[in-house]
């Protein structure tokens, strides 16, 4: 295998690897995203606000095509505020 093709390999398998963890935080951000929207922050502990406002304002940081992503990798929907619910 010439050197050239050894770094096509290498970046190859990179790439799928980096792919892989996408996928994995994309799992995480769709569930927690789905975690907080379902909250009641009037029943949550005042720490347990604090941190889930933190989670929320990082989550939308995200750009809108990355968090739905997110969302669908978890097969989840989250209702905007004064959405009526689907039927």
């Amino acid at each position: 295998m010439s050197h050239r093709d050894e770094e096509i390999t290498m970046l190859r398998r990179e790439v799928e690897m980096l792919m892989g963890e996408r996928e994995c935080l994309l799992r995480v951000v769709g569930s927690t995203a789905a975690l907080i929207a379902s909250l009641d922050s009037k029943r949550l502990p005042v720490g347990a606000v604090e941190a889930a406002d933190l989670v929320a304002t990082t989550i939308n940081q995200l750009p809108d095509e990355t968090l739905q992503d997110a969302l669908r990798s978890v097969h989840a929907e989250i209702e905007e505020e004064g959405a009526a619910p689907a039927q």
